[in-house]
């Protein structure tokens, strides 16, 4: 993931990382972190500053380097997320076991994501994209 993106949108915003990481709800050194590519920042995290940056998820994950507004806002529900997950997968004749040895997990943390019983890590969600070449902002939404 590119990372850099997060300091574009801060620096966008106008914010310094002290700032935004409050207005998540983080402490700075996290928030730093996530710019640094230290630690990837988790989906509910991801989400929020999208939507408080009017900034697409793709551009925030780095999955494009198009800066695009978002054309909706988007709400973290692990079941929606599910149902897209697995229509992605489908419509890309693989299993779930196809999915878990591509993005190195197990079958049954890709079954739990299709079922909407846990959030997708963003590390994983990311590596669907990029496999599937899908929109992250497509199934978040």
């Amino acid at each position: 993931m590119k990372c850099e993106h997060l300091v574009f949108i801060r620096n966008r915003l106008g914010l310094s990382q002290r700032s935004l990481a409050k207005f998540l709800n983080v402490s700075k050194s996290t928030y730093a972190r996530w710019e640094t590519g230290e630690r990837i920042i988790p989906l509910k995290h991801l989400i929020d500053l999208c939507n408080f940056a009017n900034t697409s998820c793709d551009y925030a994950l780095g999955l494009t380097n198009v800066k695009r507004n978002l054309k909706d806002k988007i709400y973290l529900n692990n079941k929606n997320i599910g149902k897209k997950l697995k229509e992605v997968r489908i419509k890309n004749n693989l299993t779930q076991m196809d999915i878990a040895k591509a993005i190195n997990t197990t079958q049954s943390v890709i079954s739990a994501y299709e079922n909407g019983l846990v959030t997708i890590q963003t590390s994983f969600l990311y590596d669907i994209c990029v496999k599937c070449k899908v929109s992250a902002e497509w199934i978040l939404n």
